[in-house]
């Protein structure tokens, strides 16, 4: 991206995953530029799992209402609903803008928060949970930083995947014409779509090498992880959205990405360190994090029983006991904290970004 661009975040509640009001309102006195959407993000009061279909009904929701403003436009806009507001856990959507700068990026170098967007094709059932679905997240990863203008991989501070799931339908579809699939099992492709989408961004930033990756890693070389991925699957969609956060010299604005990652799900510490601690020249405009119940029974050596719950899943309890954390050092229960962490981050750990004002 050659020609300096400002990126705003706007936060806004939602009564429901149908609620446009707050967008609508927000539009009206031209606070938001529907022009200037480049991508959405949403917790929706749903399961989370398979059969969620809040996600779906905010998404199309949403596009709706952009449609009316913007036309054809709107189905270019990223847009990532994560279906889960356990505990705490606030619904909302969560807005960005990327507008063009009249002022030139800081003479000193000074990196102000970049965001791009990339889609991968269309990913085949066949190809879910395996190297094809890898490597065309690493493209799409590598894609949305060039728009960005983030040059360096450390300058990346979160990588959003939305990816997509396995259906009885798709299953059936794809048998029916000879496919080979990584599972038949509706609930473990989240699993291998957000791993294999979570190695294809460590690919694009360096973090793993390729000739490291083999179709058969996914969910099982549990040591190759991204430290910035955050992958969310659902039935809504066919291929992969991709939004990176960085920051570069190239942006203006106030704003900035940082980040750390969470080693269990009661990882205060590095929450305090994404967020600033106490530096008091910033202040706190969102948080972006991964959760996991960590998959050997035990957080710091004590048992939990979160895998073992037949009544309640694992992803739900994780989600509730990471928002909890984050939500109490933050001071907000109205943050982004999505279930399901493989490859992302160290086993029961996970991404914590955040998203800082001057």
């Amino acid at each position: 991206m050659s020609a300096s661009y400002t990126t705003a975040v706007h936060r806004i509640a939602t009564a429901g995953p149908a609620d446009t009001r707050g967008l609508e309102r927000m539009i009206d006195k031209a606070e938001i530029d529907p022009q200037r959407i480049v991508a959405i993000f949403g917790k929706t009061e749903g399961n989370g799992c398979v059969n969620d279909f809040t996600r779906g009904y905010a998404t199309q929701s949403l596009r709706q209402l952009l449609a009316g403003h913007i036309g054809a436009a709107a189905n270019e806009i990223a847009m990532v609903m994560s279906g889960g507001t356990e505990g705490v856990l606030s619904p909302h959507i969560t807005v960005i803008t990327r507008t063009p700068s009249a002022s030139p990026p800081a003479a000193d170098g000074a990196k102000a928060l970049a965001v791009g967007v990339a889609r991968t094709p269309t990913i085949a059932p066949a190809a879910l949970g395996g190297m094809a679905q890898v490597e065309a997240v690493a493209a799409a990863v590598n894609d949305a930083r060039r728009q960005a203008g983030i040059e360096a991989s450390s300058d990346v501070h979160y990588v959003q995947i939305k990816c997509p799931l396995l259906t009885s339908a798709r299953i059936a579809k794809a048998e029916a014409a000879g496919g080979v699939l990584v599972t038949t099992d509706t609930y473990k492709s989240m699993g291998y779509s957000r791993g294999a989408s979570a190695l294809g961004a460590a690919l694009a930033l360096g973090e793993i090498e390729a000739d490291t990756l083999a179709d058969d890693h996914v969910l099982k070389a549990m040591d190759r992880f991204s430290r910035v991925a955050s992958a969310s699957a659902g039935s809504e969609l066919n291929y992969c959205e991709v939004i990176v956060f960085g920051n570069s010299a190239t942006a203006t604005g106030d704003l900035y990405a940082a980040h750390d990652v969470m080693n269990d799900a009661i990882d205060a510490r590095a929450v305090g360190l994404a967020i600033g601690g106490e530096n008091a020249d910033h202040r706190l405009v969102q948080v972006f994090a991964k959760a996991e119940a960590n998959p050997s029974g035990q957080v710091r050596g004590r048992r939990h029983t979160m895998i073992d719950d037949s009544d309640i899943n694992h992803t739900r309890h994780a989600r509730a006991v990471v928002g909890g954390v984050i939500a109490s050092i933050a001071g907000d229960p109205m943050i982004y904290v999505s279930g399901g962490a493989e490859h992302q981050g160290p086993a029961g750990g996970g991404v914590v970004a955040a998203i800082l004002s001057r």
